[in-house]
């Protein structure tokens, strides 16, 4: 399944003038790795490591309202359209797929975020 098919998606500029006009209504979360993150992050992101899921899943519904407006970021998009479906599953409502991740964010909107 391509992350276009049937996952809401935001483009990078939709996530820019949603963090820029009112961060605080948007659940945000980041499921790359700590290594990855220690290179480039957005600020405001809480970091879920997909490789810890068996730390943090059984807590999720009650670090994250399942009804509120919730984006995923990865590196490109692949790994934040498997946690969003994987929420989706988990009785969450309202989420959506960053579409090309955080390197489409440093090459569209804020050139200031490393690439790697």
């Amino acid at each position: 399944m391509s992350q276009d098919q049937s996952l809401p998606v935001i483009t990078v500029e939709e996530l820019a003038t949603r963090l820029a006009n009112d961060r605080t209504t948007l659940q945000l979360i980041d499921v790359r790795e700590p290594e990855e993150v220690a290179i480039a992050y957005i600020e405001g992101f809480e970091v879920l490591p997909l490789s810890q899921f068996a730390q943090w899943s059984e807590e999720i519904d009650t670090r994250f309202d399942p009804n509120q407006e919730t984006f995923v970021i990865c590196h490109h998009g692949m790994r934040s359209a498997q946690m969003c479906l994987w929420l989706l599953n988990n009785g969450f409502s309202n989420v959506k797929n960053i579409r090309g991740g955080i390197a489409a964010y440093s090459l569209r909107v804020d050139s200031s975020i490393p690439q790697y």
